[in-house]
């Protein structure tokens, strides 16, 4: 049986139930929206930091060095993913976005 990525069988899942469920939704007594309303909307979610967006990347690392960055992250009231690219740049010689 050959291997399947790990981060792919979630998204498998997600998008075959996204299938199902958009099939049984009726959407035609959803009114349009007025360009007021429209102009009125803002975006939801994380604002993006600095001129370019972050790659999304997946890797392992030990529970103790994770840790660590999670107390210092804490500390400096910052993400723990933030300080990590913060020493990843450091480590590479470039500017922190």
């Amino acid at each position: 049986m050959p291997k399947r990525s790990a981060s792919s069988a979630p998204a498998a899942r997600v998008a075959a139930s996204a299938r199902r469920t958009g099939r049984k939704i009726d959407f035609s007594d959803i009114l349009d929206s007025s360009p007021e309303q429209l102009s009125a909307m803002r975006r939801v979610g994380r604002p993006p930091l600095g001129d370019r967006t972050r790659q999304l990347i997946a890797i392992r690392v030990d529970p103790g060095v994770l840790d660590e960055f999670r107390k210092e992250a804490r500390r400096r009231r910052v993400g723990y993913q933030t300080l990590i690219n913060e020493v990843l740049a450091q480590h590479v010689g470039k500017d922190v976005a």
